[in-house]
């Protein structure tokens, strides 16, 4: 404990210090608040003077926040959840969404089934806004790169809220004429995954099952690869969400398929409270739900 004069907490500035916690970013947080950086630093400073505590610490790569900073982000997100319960009737709640909420999710997931969803849900929220980064391998949500995590396959990650939404199943699709060939017993050609994913589960599954078969095309997501197989380049490994909903490719019947994979959510633990991020996480969830036909076998 340093020996710093403590004075009466100001709301506004609890207000900046959870928006910098979670972004890590001093940028990302004025943009969020709808504020310059010069007020986010001000308002951080003068928290630090009210409480008489060091909270963050500035490096290189954004914002890290201090044993004494992580303890009141914390305090701050049980603050903010108080302050929203007295402040607005429950029925009312989701009209007032303020706020960044930042979502990681595999390529083709995004592009093949979160963005219009996301789109649509931004229109009825002025006030939230979405940022929708695209991965193929997972990101720590602890270093904040991101506040929701959309992943496929069981999380290990024990510090993190997750729940399971959905099952993803796969099939082998193509244009009719490579569809009928590979039927007649001629040996199929595939669209997979590039060298750079190769490690992905579907491209080690379909490289132990067809350890000879030619791989034409190679492609980063199975978005692209969809695009390939669309053009007769092969057969690809998708998701029926994709495979179905592509035009002139239909389901071909060859097998072994793989396993179903799991459909996860992840947040923080602290971040629990956040009624942006929680609305977000509630509208995936009803997305997925609502969307599980698309998915299934």
């Amino acid at each position: 404990m340093t020996d710093r004069k403590r004075t009466e907490l100001d709301w506004q500035d609890v207000r900046v210090f959870l928006a910098l916690g979670r972004y890590r970013s001093l940028s990302a947080a004025a943009r969020a608040l709808q504020v310059n950086h010069a007020t986010v630093a001000r308002r951080i400073q003068s928290l630090e003077e009210s409480v008489g505590e060091k909270l963050v610490d500035r490096r290189p790569d954004g914002y890290v926040l201090t044993p004494a900073g992580e303890s009141a982000l914390e305090a701050a997100a049980e603050m903010e959840a108080a302050a929203q319960t007295l402040s607005r009737p429950s029925v009312t709640e989701d009209l007032a969404l303020r706020g960044l909420v930042r979502i990681n999710a595999p390529p083709a997931l995004a592009q093949g089934f979160l963005l219009p969803r996301l789109a649509e849900f931004t229109s009825r929220h002025p006030g939230l806004d979405i940022d929708l980064a695209t991965d193929l391998r997972s990101i720590s949500l602890e270093r904040h790169k991101a506040d929701i995590a959309v992943r496929v396959g069981r999380p290990v990650d024990v510090d993190l809220i997750a729940k399971q939404v959905g099952s993803m199943a796969f099939g082998f699709y193509g244009t009719s004429e490579m569809c009928e060939a590979v039927e007649r017993g001629e040996t199929p050609t595939f669209v997979s995954f590039n060298e750079e994913s190769a490690n992905m589960p579907e491209s080690t599954w379909l490289s132990q099952q067809f350890p000879r078969a030619r791989i034409a095309v190679r492609a980063e997501n199975q978005v692209l690869q969809a695009i390939a197989a669309q053009s007769s380049a092969g057969l690809a490994l998708l998701p029926h969400y994709i495979g179905r909903r592509v035009p002139d490719l239909r389901l071909c019947a060859l097998g072994p398929l793989p396993s179903h994979r799991e459909i996860w959510l992840l947040i923080r633990k602290q971040d629990r409270n956040s009624s942006a991020i929680r609305a977000v996480m509630q509208h995936l969830v009803d997305a997925f739900k609502d969307g599980a036909a698309m998915f299934a076998a």
